[in-house]
């Protein structure tokens, strides 16, 4: 007789568990020792959920009294890590307590601290990928990491998630939030690797930016940091572009306008510094982007140089580099330019630099332009004038009027000057001569002087009286103004002690036969001119000198004043076909005879003895040469900012000996 089968005795709790990891796919008929290792997993996960159930409870009551709860309790298996800082340590040492007290734990890892005071108040953002923020340093207490990362999340980069290493701690400056929200939105326009930080109230951001366009973003919004805060180190790289380009276009006034890209600020100064004096008193237009891709191999400097002396030889074109080559192309200042421009594009270029198009053409100059431009200790001629004889006139007038400044030359030559052009100058440069600064500009039949004045009588005097000197068919404008304040009224007494004081040593005597000032004499006479300001109540009376007696007087010459004269002067008259004829027979028969003559001996001619001049003929040239030199002495002063009525030549005073030179002297 069969024993019958008895079934297997499964517990109940046995039976639901193997059937749970039977419908989760874990066994299909597993033999006992895996549905036990089972159990042993599933188990775990229970003491995890009740582990995770207790810390988060226990890290939930830490926030009674706090924005938010301070402790964070991470669970692996039975581990227990423990972050965040208490307000007090008590509190921290009941919460770490409760913790190891939680039935189960194997392992308790504390990372928890004590919210303190710091200073300086550090905390810092950087962006280590594209898609993550890390926050490292200190953060408020009194803002929870969970509320403060709220209020960043918006000023995130696109995609990117915070990850929030910093430590709470009390001394936050005022509104910190919103200062870290706009330190983190600069990161949207910086690639990987940039750095926002907060160093109390100083703001200060590192790293490349990640366009032209983000480039310009990051300039507009650091122009306007948060109310309160400052901006610290900013050290932002411009952008790498594959298409670097530099481009100095002149415009016919002779203002610059530049284009392209600069690799940093320090290059900006550099190239606006060398465009400032290419254009030589012109404005410079500048719309330079930072960027950064100027190919290996080529040095930046010399190519800004050698770009500025292509833009030097044009009237109105672009000097362009792109592509690695450089090109010019408009309208040279002259023909000569444009030989020099194809002999500098051919043996001057800098390393690595190809040569590209050279397109100028030589127009004649419309409107013919000159500028004289005096500085602190130089001055700059340039611009064009008609020929070489009109070039070393002017020279020749500059030379003495500035015989303490440096002068440099920068004039070129070409047709199309104005008629009058040398009459113009001459009535122009003494004026420019009596400013501290200043720049003369002759565009067509215009001039136009401005600058400083030493004296303000000078520079209210020029405005009427350079007009007036213009040649027929030209107009001037005068902007002169002067800083000077109004002088202290000075007695005579001190006033006559200070001119003997500011004229001993110094014998303004003039060259035999001439009324030219001196060089010497400038220092003097501007002295003499600024005491006249401090002592208003006083007129200074000026007494010219002699010659020595048998002394032949100097030969002298104003080249620019002769050569106005040669364009005011008449022309001769047209020729006369009759009139030449008859002139011709007349000359002629006049031939025939003197050819008849030639064989006849002639009389011994005589010479006449021209008369001497009279002891009283004498004395009165010398007279008039001493007056001519007192009233040039009298024109300086009023040119200087000495007002009419009070400098003079007076009359009927006798001229002082060939021993002396000119007398200055104060009179009430």
């Amino acid at each position: 007789m069969s024993t019958p089968s008895m079934p297997s005795q499964v517990p109940p709790h046995g039976r639901t568990l193997r059937s749970r990891l039977i419908r989760a796919g874990w066994i299909v008929g597993l033999p006992l020792l895996a549905v036990i290792a089972a159990a042993a997993y599933f188990g775990m996960l229970r003491v995890t959920e009740r582990l995770e159930r207790e810390a988060t409870a226990i890290a939930a009551a830490t926030g009674e009294g706090q924005p938010e709860p301070w402790l964070r309790v991470s669970v692996a298996g039975r581990d227990l890590t423990a972050t965040g800082e208490a307000p007090e340590a008590s509190q921290r040492e009941a919460a770490v307590g409760r913790l190891a007290a939680i039935d189960g734990v194997r392992r308790l890892t504390d990372r928890t601290g004590v919210v303190e005071e710091v200073s300086p108040f550090v905390w810092s953002v950087e962006r280590p990928a594209a898609g993550r923020v890390e926050a490292t340093g200190s953060r408020p207490a009194e803002v929870g990491a969970f509320e403060l990362a709220q209020r960043l999340k918006p000023a995130l980069p696109r995609d990117a998630t915070l990850n929030d290493n910093a430590r709470a701690a009390r001394g936050a400056p005022r509104d910190f939030p919103d200062a870290a929200a706009f330190a983190v939105e600069r990161l949207q326009d910086l690639t990987t690797g940039a750095v926002a930080t907060l160093n109390d109230t100083v703001i200060s951001i590192r790293g490349e930016a990640a366009s032209l366009a983000a480039y310009d973003a990051l300039r507009t919004a650091l122009a306007t940091p948060p109310q309160g805060y400052t901006l610290g180190t900013i050290e932002i790289t411009p952008p790498v572009v594959g298409d670097f380009r530099f481009v100095v276009s002149r415009r016919p006034d002779g203002s610059l306008e530049l284009n392209g890209h600069v690799a940093s600020e320090s290059a900006r100064e550099e190239i606006r510094a060398a465009a400032a004096e290419a254009a030589e008193g012109a404005a410079v237009d500048d719309r330079l982007r930072d960027a950064r891709g100027l190919p290996p191999g080529i040095d930046g400097p010399a190519l800004a140089r050698f770009v500025f002396q292509l833009a030097g030889l044009l009237h109105e074109g672009r000097v362009s580099f792109e592509g690695e080559a450089v090109s010019v192309e408009g309208n040279a200042l002259d023909a000569g330019a444009v030989a020099e421009a194809q002999t500098l594009m051919r043996d001057a270029r800098p390393p690595g630099i190809a040569a590209g198009r050279v397109a100028l053409s030589a127009r004649p100059i419309v409107p013919y332009v000159l500028r004289i431009r005096r500085g602190s200790d130089s001055v700059t001629v340039s611009g064009h004038l008609p020929d070489r004889a009109t070039r070393e006139a002017l020279l020749a007038r500059l030379n003495p009027r500035f015989f303490r400044e440096s002068i440099h030359d920068r004039t070129r030559l070409a047709d199309g000057a104005p008629a009058a052009l040398g009459a113009a100058l001459a009535a122009a440069v003494d004026p420019l001569s009596t400013l501290a600064s200043g720049e003369l500009t002759i565009t067509g039949t215009s001039l136009r002087l401005t600058g400083t004045s030493l004296y303000p009588e000078s520079a209210a005097r020029l405005a009427q009286s350079l007009p007036k000197a213009m040649p027929a068919g030209w107009s001037a404008t005068v902007a002169v103004t002067s800083d000077a304040a109004p002088s202290a009224t000075a007695d005579l007494g001190p006033c006559r002690q200070r001119l003997a004081e500011r004229t001993a040593g110094h014998t303004l005597r003039f060259a035999p036969g001439s009324t030219a000032l001196a060089p010497e004499f400038y220092p003097v006479l501007d002295a003499v001119a600024a005491l006249a300001r401090a002592c208003p109540a006083e007129r200074i009376e000026v007494v010219g000198h002699l010659d020595p007696a048998g002394v032949k007087p100097e030969t002298q010459a104003d080249p620019v004043a002769d050569e106005a004269t040669k364009e005011t002067a008449p022309k001769p008259a047209k020729a006369d076909p009759k009139k030449d004829a008859k002139a011709n027979k007349g000359k002629a028969k006049a031939e025939t005879k003197q050819e008849a003559s030639k064989s006849e001996p002639k009389p011994e001619a005589k010479s006449e003895p021209k008369p001497e001049k009279t002891e009283a003929e004498r004395a009165d040239a010398g007279a008039d040469l001493a007056r001519a030199r007192a009233l040039a002495v009298v024109d300086y002063l009023q040119k200087a900012g000495v007002p009419l009525e009070r400098a003079a030549a007076p009359t009927g005073v006798a001229p002082l000996s060939d021993r002396q030179g000119i007398c200055l002297s104060l009179r009430s």
